[in-house]
């Protein structure tokens, strides 16, 4: 009698979760997150609800509008005093509804390629560019606030330029190239100081109020470019986006994988800073939503890494809820920039991110 050893046991293939759908079709395959939709769907209403209200607060002794009255007026059914309250207030609404979700864009970018939840517009500098580049236009060169949004979007990309090759050139790692950032971030930040500084009391008070972020002067039509360089950004995104995802191992396993990895960043970094600058452009320098955001979303999705469209409808909550905190608490005598309620919330994020990291560094 033989005893036969038993036969192992036949392997299974991999399923991915029931969340997971794929939408297949003769040119494309799409992956899908059901869970992540509902998630972004919800953080969509969200904002779109906290906008309405925040479009019928009123920032004077006038009463203000329900979120029914609002809706009325946003159809046409209303008008009078209650549209012309509405009309004041939609502008900054619109713009940091897309400015929030444009922001927090930039933020996910940098923070995959470089891997640090440091890595952020506002930290390694390109926000603090942009706004060397609008006082070179207004205090130096005298230009009008169209001077000064181009010089925004050139100091952007200046520096933006000057970290890359400093940090980021040659496959160096996201570390340094934060490092580089923060560092050209501070000389700007003492360069901008020496600006205003020298400059005469008016000019020096309206860059000072310019760069504290502000939604308070925004026009209907100053919408109009940021929407365009979005329209422009969000589609070259979701066609460099599965090359993006390969840097969340690393840029060596990016490389192994056949990306070109020195490209792919260069292709990456004018994205994010172009995410940054249209909404820097216009409305200042506002910190901390592209810091902020990203890591947020990534904490409350299921999917691994840093989530665009969840990122990008957090953002939106971010700012938009900001703006309206920034136009009421302290109304009616004093309406805030945004960028005063950001830098608050900031603030208190990255000393939650010290003390977690602080205790889990203990033995």
């Amino acid at each position: 009698m033989t005893l036969q050893k038993p036969l192992p046991p036949t392997p299974t293939s991999a399923h991915w979760p029931r969340r997971i759908k794929m939408i297949r079709t003769r040119t494309i395959s799409v992956r899908v997150d059901l869970a992540a939709v509902v998630i972004g769907t919800v953080l969509v209403v969200v904002a779109l609800a906290v906008g309405v209200w925040s479009l019928g607060v009123s920032t004077t002794d006038s009463p203000r509008l329900g979120i029914v009255d609002t809706l009325k007026v946003l159809a046409g059914m209303t008008s009078g005093a209650p549209a012309d309250l509405v009309a004041a207030a939609l502008p900054a609404v619109v713009i940091a509804l897309v400015g929030g979700a444009a922001l927090a864009l930039s933020g996910a970018i940098f923070q995959t390629i470089t891997r640090n939840p440091l890595g952020s517009p506002d930290i390694i500098g390109f926000t603090t560019g942009a706004y060397t580049g609008a006082l070179i236009a207004m205090l130096v060169l005298n230009l009008d606030s169209a001077g000064a949004t181009v010089g925004a979007l050139i100091g952007s990309l200046a520096t933006a330029v000057a970290v890359y090759f400093l940090g980021m050139r040659g496959g160096t790692s996201g570390y340094r190239f934060v490092v580089v950032g923060i560092g050209i971030n501070a000389m700007l930040v003492a360069f901008n100081g020496y600006l205003i500084a020298t400059s005469n009391v008016q000019n020096a008070a309206a860059a000072a109020s310019w760069g504290m972020g502000s939604l308070h002067d925004i026009r209907m039509s100053d919408t109009v470019p940021v929407i365009i360089g979005l329209v422009i950004l969000v589609p070259a995104l979701i066609v460099i986006a599965p090359r993006m995802r390969m840097f969340e191992l690393g840029s060596d396993s990016a490389q192994s994988k056949g990306v070109d990895v020195a490209r792919t960043q260069m292709m990456l970094l004018v994205l994010g800073v172009g995410f940054a600058a249209v909404i820097t452009a216009i409305a200042g320098p506002i910190a901390f939503v592209a810091l902020v955001a990203p890591q947020l979303a990534a904490r409350i999705s299921p999917s691994p890494g840093i989530p665009l469209v969840t990122s990008a409808a957090v953002g939106a909550v971010l700012l938009v809820s900001c703006d309206a905190i920034a136009r009421t608490i302290l109304a009616p005598e004093v309406q805030l920039p945004v960028g005063v309620v950001t830098t608050s919330i900031g603030g208190v994020y990255l000393l939650g991110l010290l003390i977690a990291q602080s205790r889990k560094a203990r033995p």
